[in-house]
């Protein structure tokens, strides 16, 4: 799943996957996510992992670091 997110990640941001190799690091105060990217970033989680993650819900400090993301779409498929 890792690997996963990651590549989703690239894609949504235009970046190389080994940008994000520290699962712990905070994507939003770093610059590698944007509020454009997350849009994409969601809507590719979604299809990938078939979750809902509806945007007015949406809190950026629980989804802010890859670690954060894993849990969160773990939650989700177990809902």
């Amino acid at each position: 799943m890792e690997d996963q997110i990651k590549n989703i990640l690239a894609d949504a941001t235009g970046r190389d996957a080994s940008d994000f190799n520290d699962t712990a690091e905070d994507l939003y105060s770093n610059g590698l996510l944007d509020s454009m990217a997350t849009v994409s970033f969601l809507l590719a989680l979604q299809d990938e992992f078939d979750i809902e993650v509806p945007v007015s819900e949406f809190d950026r400090s629980q989804w802010n670091t890859i670690d954060k993301i894993i849990e969160r779409v773990k939650e989700l498929q177990n809902d």
